[in-house]
């Protein structure tokens, strides 16, 4: 099979045949080429390695987001870990009083990872049209692309909850653990 281009791209021919017969058809386009231009210079590249080369850079900064993005959930998760604790040392009052009126340890976790689930809430909701509008932008320079789904937002949204749920409820099972007259005493 032959595809002719147009002569502004350079006049290339485009062949296409079987992998198992390359060899042969290789030496059968040169004796070809040959015959009908013999001065000229005779180069051939594989559309698979071109393909390669347009996707070096875009592999590069796939690294470079991968490396950047557990970077940064690494020390976003340490920073809601100190807040959560900040808080919890902070409230260590109200905890010992909910816990000595019965309180369970369920109540004190959702009482202070409902706070900072809310926040996660608000970030997410203001987020998400931001990246949604540079991701569209960014698969705008591909010839194939694919449209952007709800599903990877949603996905997104309920990683970095999980996240904050996890971090805070540690910080709030310690604190509910505790014991309450230590805490009512050294206030």
């Amino acid at each position: 099979m032959i595809m002719f281009m147009s002569d502004w791209y350079g006049g290339k021919i485009w062949v296409k045949f079987e992998k198992a017969k390359q060899k042969e058809a290789m030496e059968a386009l040169q004796k070809a080429y040959k015959k009908i231009l013999p001065t000229a210079v005779y180069q051939y590249n594989f559309l698979d390695e071109l393909n390669a080369k347009e996707y070096v850079q875009e592999e590069h900064w796939r690294q470079v987001i991968r490396a950047a993005t557990i970077l940064s959930i690494a020390i976003c998760s340490l920073g809601l870990f100190g807040l959560a604790h900040l808080s919890a040392n902070q409230r260590t009052k109200e905890i010992g009083v909910r816990k000595v009126l019965g309180a369970s340890v369920r109540e004190i976790v959702a009482l202070l990872a409902g706070d900072f689930l809310k926040l996660v809430l608000i970030a997410f909701i203001i987020a998400t049209p931001i990246a949604w509008l540079v991701m569209n932008k960014w698969l705008q320079g591909f010839a194939y692309r694919i449209s952007m789904g709800a599903g990877v937002f949603i996905l997104a949204g309920l990683i970095a909850m999980g996240i904050a749920f996890i971090a805070v409820s540690i910080q709030s099972i310690v604190a509910a653990i505790a014991n309450p007259v230590r805490s009512l005493r050294s206030e």
